[in-house]
């Protein structure tokens, strides 16, 4: 591909996280009519994020591609899957889901810092998201600490709006960490985007965003793809995405049929 690199996929192996320019950027305007529609018509799954008192608006919702025509396009047409194909080292690719999120101008609520992968019931070293700005984004952009894709640890997952842990049994999980209280312990990559962009990520890279306290909103898209050594695993709390009745055994591969082979194209 012309967008991805030798560099693209070292920084990406080896950080766990790496910026593309312009990957997405023939793609802004049905991203736009997607979050449109989602946000007009919240899926199940739709979350408002603040608690009250907090300033502005984060909503996010996820699930939403066989409902909302753009968001199959993209997901199957736009450079995201053959990208992902090249970032993972991966013969194949499986879309997992998408995720639209939107922070209002004047939302301080920050994103906390944290791994999707414990989320989800996933397992496996070919993973990547994703993250889309589809306005410029300076301070609001997606932030991510170089290199914790390969802890031997996954981060405790928590829930957003409550204090309460998502898992029972905490001890199998590294504490939440906060770089920004120690700044000398973690390096973050932080990006400047412009609409288009995207930042491609595993999902055990620790990540979070600052509030939104611009001017002008900043809606994002995330695409979530799987490669070929990527398994279903039993998760000890439940996941996020739930995906109920999905009938799948540990160490299988995810039904194609739920979540479709995208690439090579002829799959």
């Amino acid at each position: 591909m012309r967008n991805i690199t030798s560099r693209h996929i070292s920084d990406f192996q080896n950080d766990g996280a790496v910026l593309i320019k312009g990957l997405f950027a023939d793609w802004v305007e049905p991203i736009a009519r997607a979050i449109d529609a989602n946000m007009a018509n919240p899926g199940p799954y739709a979350a408002e994020n603040l608690l009250e008192g907090e300033t502005g608006r984060f909503f996010d919702d996820y699930c939403n591609w066989q409902t909302i025509t753009e968001l199959e396009d993209i997901m199957r047409h736009s450079p995201a899957a053959e990208a992902a194909a090249a970032l993972m080292q991966s013969q194949e690719v499986q879309f997992f889901h998408d995720h639209i999120l939107v922070k209002e101008p004047g939302t301080a609520k920050a994103t906390p810092w944290h791994q999707d992968a414990p989320y989800y019931f996933v397992d496996g070293q070919q993973t990547l998201s994703f993250w889309i700005p589809i306005d410029p984004v300076k301070e609001a952009s997606l932030r991510c600490i170089k290199g914790s894709h390969k802890w031997e640890k996954l981060v405790l997952p928590t829930r957003w709006l409550k204090e309460d842990d998502f898992y029972l049994d905490n001890s199998e999980f590294l504490p939440v960490p906060d770089p920004d209280a120690e700044p000398d312990n973690y390096e973050v990559l932080e990006w400047q985007m412009a609409p288009g962009d995207a930042v491609a990520f595993d999902y055990r890279c620790v990540h979070g965003a600052r509030g939104n306290m611009a001017a002008s909103r900043r809606r994002a898209l995330s695409l979530r793809y799987l490669g070929d050594d990527a398994r279903y695993i039993t998760r000890q709390g439940r996941t996020s995405p739930p995906f109920p009745g999905h009938d799948m055994q540990e160490g299988q591969k995810l039904r194609s049929d739920w979540f479709p082979v995208v690439w090579p194209k002829t799959a």
